[in-house]
């Protein structure tokens, strides 16, 4: 008998067959049940009409994927294997979640936190325990007595320690109000559930009932697989892709968050993006001649071969906020990014200390977004900030020395229309550049330096090199590069809000579309209407990447 054949239960390996019937009949049972939800969800008069759909489309497939498994199961075919741990996998944490929810397994963490300070000491102990447990390695060979006295009284104190800091933190009366909750047939359910759940997966997964279901190394490391990498997909699916397909229905209605939703089709969409260009009789003409003031806004007037035109906008500020965030990217991006590729090149000598300098530009990308933006606030303020007193300073200095009569210009930073942006262009930029630099360093020491060698060789100078070596060798770079900065300033938000006062800024000159989206969302509550504004955003940052990947693709190829 083999190592792995000893290690198999008994009971499962005397008789796999019966173990897989069992494991079909649950199935069976779980499709049914499942069925059976779905008319108790519809039944109860409660339940929001979204909640309700959802939870249809996924009991039912819960049931097909049972009601599969238990077909499949009984005529040995492994999908049914696959299908089977899937469900009573993703059942076992949906009974786990709502058991946790339903026993106030989550509540209990706040009482946890304000008695786990006792425990502490104990917990010391216990590492104590372990060093001593630790120290009997030293006499494995030569004295295995005294190996085996400081194994065991390593563990005694670890056992004790443990028992006491249990006690410490009131574990004892945690678990009888715990026992207490079980009130109900709820708790009861969810807890069966989990331990059947639980058990069905187990079974499928021994070696015993794989072979009987013709498993193989291949399906084995699948599953192995998708095993690891299944807490970050459910996280996925919760907490992104769920609310990201929820948002997508929310922008077909007029939600405003509290109330019912009531469908609107594309009326959200229409909104957003509806504009009108009519010509003018004269360039002086009013807007309200020309069309209903009550559905458009004048947005801006231009001339073309000598007549006059006026486009109306139905969301005037939206576009007002999409012409600042492109603003915003046309400036910011080529701030960030050349700067760094340059910044990069010398970092990327060997010079003394150029580690030092290497972290020292990287700490502002990892420094709190909340805290720079109050550091520059206090920088760009128009009366005590130090960037107008360095002006003031450098003013005085040339007239003093050049007898010039240059004028303070003491420039309100964050309260001009002209300034506003740019302001948030430096601070951004500054924020940005020290990770595009690592990002650029990390491309270059990637090239072979023997290209260097061999362009030095035939003549080549440092900015030849740097044109026909850096640059092409860096191109997979540089598109990562300006790919993510461009979807980092689409997505302007977090600065915005904090640097000025208000966010919108003075004549709604720092107004940006993620900022007016949260106006909607969360101050005016027209839920709908901001999720149709954030999928019309998506599909502006989808398009300027595609643009980019598209130009990356055709570079490589000419390359």
């Amino acid at each position: 008998m083999t190592t792995a054949t000893a290690a198999r239960p008994d009971f499962v390996q005397s008789n796999p067959v019966l173990w897989l019937n069992v494991v079909a009949g649950w199935q069976a049972f779980v499709s049914l049940a499942s069925l059976a939800g779905i008319y108790f969800i519809w039944q109860s008069p409660t339940t929001p009409y979204w909640l309700q759909v959802l939870t249809t489309i996924i009991l039912l497939l819960a049931a097909a994927a049972s009601g599969a498994s238990a077909f499949f199961i009984p005529r040995r075919q492994h999908v049914g294997r696959v299908l089977s741990l899937a469900v009573n996998y993703l059942g076992f944490v949906a009974c786990l979640i709502g058991a946790a929810q339903a026993l106030g397994i989550f509540i209990s963490f706040n009482d946890l936190a304000n008695t786990f300070g006792n425990g502490l000491p104990f917990l010391f102990i216990m590492f104590l325990g372990y060093l001593v447990s630790a120290f009997g390695d030293r006499y494995e060979d030569n004295q295995p007595a005294k190996e085996k006295m400081f194994r065991q009284a390593g563990q005694l104190i670890m056992l004790v320690s443990l028992v006491i800091f249990l006690f410490a933190i009131n574990v004892l009366s945690g678990l009888l109000a715990l026992a207490q909750r079980y009130d109900s047939p709820m708790p009861f359910g969810l807890t069966a559930g989990v331990i059947f759940f639980a058990a069905a997966m187990w079974l499928m997964w021994q070696q015993t009932l794989a072979e009987t279901m013709n498993a193989n190394n291949s399906s084995t490391e699948m599953l192995n697989g998708y095993l690891f990498l299944s807490p970050n997909l459910l996280g996925f699916l919760i907490f992104f892709g769920g609310p990201l397909l929820f948002s997508f229905y929310v922008s077909f209605t007029d939600w405003d968050a509290f109330g019912t939703k009531n469908f609107v089709g594309l009326d959200n969409y229409r909104r957003i993006i509806n504009l009108t260009i009519v010509g003018l009789a004269s360039p002086d003409q009013r807007a309200a001649d020309v069309f209903d003031i009550k559905v458009y806004d004048e947005l801006t007037r231009f001339s073309i071969l000598g007549s006059g035109y006026v486009i109306g906008a139905q969301d005037k500020l939206f576009w007002l906020s999409l012409r600042n965030t492109l603003l915003f990217v046309i400036m910011a991006v080529p701030l960030s990014v050349i700067p760094a590729l340059l910044l990069a090149n010398i970092l990327n000598s060997k010079l003394p200390g150029m580690k030092i300098y290497r972290a020292i530009y990287f700490i502002p990308s990892i420094a709190a977004v909340v805290g720079i933006a109050l550091i520059w606030q206090l920088l760009y303020n128009a009366t005590i900030g130090y960037i107008n007193y360095a002006i003031l300073m450098a003013v005085t200095l040339i007239n003093t020395v050049f007898n010039a009569n240059l004028v303070d210009p003491q420039i309100r930073w964050l309260s001009d229309s002209r300034t506003a942006m740019l302001s948030l262009v430096i601070m951004s930029a500054w924020q940005t550049m020290g990770f595009n630099t690592v990002l650029f360093l990390a491309g270059l020491q990637n090239i072979p330096r023997d290209l260097y060698e061999a362009a030095t060789v035939d003549g080549a100078n440092k900015m030849q090199q740097f044109r026909f070596i850096t640059i092409p060798m860096l191109a997979p770079t540089t598109f990562f590069v300006l790919t993510t900065t461009t979807i980092q300033a689409m997505q302007l938000f977090d600065q915005v809000f904090i640097l000025i006062n208000p966010p919108s800024g003075p004549n709604n000159s720092t107004l940006t579309v993620v900022l007016y989206l949260y106006q909607n969302g969360f101050q005016r509550f027209q839920q709908g209407y901001a999720s149709a504004i954030a999928w019309v955003l998506f599909a502006g940052i989808f398009g300027l990447t595609l643009l980019q990947f598209q130009h990356q693709r055709a570079s490589a190829y000419e390359g």
